[in-house]
């Protein structure tokens, strides 16, 4: 087990309807050490690959995106999910549906911080069904910029997300892959990496 599994194990709550609850390190109360150790490690495995920004979705991607900038010296750029006065300019724009919220949102990158040749690392906390994610590399495609490489905390290995963006070609790093969860028994099993 890697660090991250075993503090889901110690940690984590599993709750009915595929819910895997981790706010007490990752997304709601965050573990900046937890956070540091998760940089690490993915800077190890983007070793050698160009990336000169990092973008993630509001909220919960936002405080382990910056974290991660830390290790690879890049900023980030996070997509916001709601419109405010403070967007000006032109924007990107793509659809994404939330499997924790059960909603449909738009997310919004203005076109001044993505440019054409960016190599973007893209870093979320959950892959569920891959939502997030294709509203993401959409924004980053329709910029002209590359997707570098995707990084995420955790893994629904049993959901149709990673599998989706593995077959899509991109390179897609997951800290811990959660192959089966039972709230009942509260068990978790992991897929080997």
């Amino acid at each position: 087990m890697n660090f991250l599994e075993e503090r889901i194990v110690k940690d984590g709550v599993i709750k009915p309807g595929n819910v895997l609850k981790v706010d007490k390190f990752l997304n709601h109360q965050m573990d900046i050490e937890l956070f540091n150790e998760m940089g690490r490690e993915f800077k190890r495995r983007f070793e050698g690959v160009e990336i000169n920004k990092i973008m993630t979705i509001e909220a919960s991607g936002i405080g382990i995106a910056c974290i991660v900038a830390q290790h690879f010296g890049v900023p980030v750029v996070f997509a916001k999910k709601t419109q405010s006065i403070n967007l000006d300019g032109e924007m990107y724009i793509a659809e994404v549906e939330s499997f924790t919220h059960k909603c449909t949102n738009q997310v919004i990158v203005s076109k001044k911080f993505v440019n054409p040749g960016d190599k973007i690392l893209i870093i979320d906390d959950f892959l569920a069904n891959g939502c997030a994610l294709q509203g993401l590399i959409s924004i980053v495609h329709d910029a002209g910029a590359k997707v570098a490489g995707i990084g995420i905390a955790i893994e629904k290995g049993f959901q149709s997300g990673g599998k989706m963006i593995r077959n899509l070609g991109f390179k897609l790093e997951s800290l811990a892959i959660v192959s089966s969860m039972d709230a009942e028994s509260n068990t978790i099993e992991f897929m080997p990496q």
